[in-house]
């Protein structure tokens, strides 16, 4: 998994909203680690000794390897993939992946009255920071988008980026009341559940199918046939829609060359994911760029 972060600007417009961005990112932490990074900013940095106390809430989720978590009022608490840790401002914590398995994580940052509110009122809070819903697709995709909205900072990304984050707060708790819900653990639906996030997670790489089954330990005839049960559609064609959908977003900034969308798919050749593109929208990746601007043009000008 490629690693990206940032620390985002925010404005008195911004803060009008209720919610904005504070910082972003996801990366993987190989085994034996110095946890966190000594290139994180000050405000930030912290060891396992002291531990730290923010000024902002984040939410965290792991998606491969384990750790631990310990916090001031939620105790400390094992982590393991699938796992979201919520952090709450003027409340200590640290937390750390372990040395023999390092760990996969996605963040935001954020603040504002609305997720205050929610604490307010119980949606969340300091006494159950760790929250275990399992490998969901769809969060790593509330992750990418948002993530690659703060690449460019065009005009207006804050309001857009912090309703997205509302919207992951909220299916984090649809699906930790249903998982309260439900006791019984289907292994395959778990196998394609871990397979979609492993592909939404190396979209932008050259990954296949096969070392997707490879990775799961299961030979790929058995993972073909389980994952087609469960989405409808092959593993291989899963990982083209996505980047597909992908490559639909990154078309969307006007600066971007084809040849770089191709490039940060995972494409060694442009021609080969013009075609495919084609193939799978009926539009050419100029064409579909130049139907999108137009579009957002006529609606600028209403």
């Amino acid at each position: 998994m490629k690693k990206y972060y940032k620390y985002l600007p925010v404005g008195i417009e911004d803060e009008k909203w209720g919610l904005c961005i504070l910082n972003v990112g996801f990366g993987t932490i190989p085994l034996s680690s110095v946890y966190p990074s000594p290139n994180h900013p000050p405000s930030y940095y912290f060891n396992w000794e002291k531990g730290r106390v923010l000024s902002e809430y984040q939410l965290i989720y792991i998606t491969q390897g384990g750790g631990i978590f310990e916090s001031k009022t939620g105790g400390e608490i094992a982590i393991k993939e699938g796992t979201v840790i919520m952090l709450f401002p003027d409340e200590w914590h640290r937390y750390k992946p372990n040395e023999n398995t390092g760990w996969n994580e996605h963040w935001v940052g954020f603040k504002g009255p609305i997720i205050d509110r929610l604490i307010k009122h119980h949606i969340f809070g300091p006494q159950k920071p760790v929250i275990q819903i399992g490998l969901r697709d769809e969060i790593i995709t509330f992750f990418n988008d948002i993530a690659e909205r703060t690449k460019t900072e065009f005009t207006g990304y804050q309001p857009l980026i912090s309703g997205e984050v509302l919207h992951l707060l909220g299916f984090v708790h649809a699906i930790s009341k249903e998982n309260a819900l439900s006791y019984d653990k289907d292994d395959m639906h778990e196998l394609v559940s871990k397979a979609r996030v492993i592909f939404r997670e190396n979209v932008e790489t050259t990954i296949t199918a096969e070392e997707v089954s490879d990775e799961l330990r299961v030979s790929y005839s058995l993972f073909r046939k389980v994952f087609k049960k469960y989405t409808g559609i092959s593993p291989g064609q899963y990982l083209i829609q996505l980047k597909i959908e992908k490559a639909k977003l990154l078309l969307t900034f006007p600066d971007k060359l084809i040849k770089e969308v191709a490039y940060d798919l995972g494409f060694d050749s442009c021609f080969y994911f013009s075609k495919l593109f084609k193939e799978k929208t009926g539009y050419s990746p100029v064409k579909y760029r130049e139907k999108y601007l137009g579009r957002l043009a006529s609606r600028l000008h209403r």
